[in-house]
């Protein structure tokens, strides 16, 4: 799939909030079409020079609304952690069985609620990785075109650029993810039988963050993988442990997902 159609999916898979957080790929692509479309007698001319600090000036936009958003979900995601933490712990302390006020009924009820937000909750911050992802690949595919169309060096440098931007660093969301995941595992244990039945349950619903959830680690997954094209300009290979998560899904999305 080319990169185009592959963007244009995770937009209108990802939540409608983030739609216009993506990279503006077909304005940078028509940039660089004018500037390797124009007669050689341009070339050097003020025309010409606007038309390459159109396109730079478009790339440095990008990274800064790239960096200003993720930095934003970063910090929404550190409070929502806390947040998640202090409401699990005050359902345990008061409806569970060793609590001020247990209650069976109830303490189910109010844990399958926090099972659903944190599940929730991991989607966006998977989502967020699969946001940096994207973009840095589409930063450094329509780079490439631009020099192989252009004659011009502007990849290796803009990329050494991208590489210690905010956006590119996922450290912090990765650790968030894991733990989040730990949390699930230790606080809200379920049978096998049990958590294939709930998946297959979500994806047949095909709606909401799980779908757009595994949707997001199949790109991440098909972006980052080697080829005979990988190059130090490309995202490390990704391995994915939960196949089982994204065999049930390819089976029944009426979408395929490549």
């Amino acid at each position: 799939m080319k990169f185009g159609k592959r963007l244009k999916q995770q937009i209108q898979e990802t939540l409608p909030a983030w739609r216009d957080k993506f990279l503006s790929y077909k304005e940078l692509k028509k940039l660089v079409r004018l500037i390797s479309s124009a007669p050689a007698v341009l070339n050097g001319s003020s025309e010409y020079g606007k038309v390459e600090a159109d396109f730079v000036y478009l790339l440095n936009n990008e990274i800064e609304k790239f960096n200003s958003f993720f930095m934003e979900q970063e910090e929404d995601f550190i409070i929502r952690r806390k947040e998640l933490q202090q409401r699990i712990k005050k359902v345990i302390d008061t409806l569970g069985p060793n609590g001020s006020h247990p209650s069976e009924a109830e303490y189910k009820e109010e844990m399958g609620k926090m099972r659903e937000d944190i599940v929730n909750f991991h989607g966006e911050m998977v989502l967020l990785e699969n946001y940096s992802n994207i973009n840095y690949t589409g930063l450094a595919k329509i780079l490439k075109k631009y020099d192989k169309r252009t004659g011009g060096l502007l990849r290796s440098p803009f990329i050494n650029k991208v590489l210690q931007q905010p956006f590119f660093t996922t450290d912090l969301v990765s650790k968030l993810v894991k733990e989040c995941e730990n949390t699930i595992d230790e606080v809200f244990p379920v049978e096998e039988e049990e958590r294939t039945k709930e998946r297959k349950e979500a994806i047949t619903v095909g709606e909401g963050i799980f779908r757009n959830t595994v949707a997001a680690l199949l790109t991440m997954q098909e972006i980052r993988r080697g080829s005979s094209t990988y190059s130090h300009f490309s995202l490390p290979p990704l391995n994915l442990p939960d196949s089982d998560l994204i065999h049930l899904f390819q089976l029944n999305s009426p979408i395929p997902i490549l």
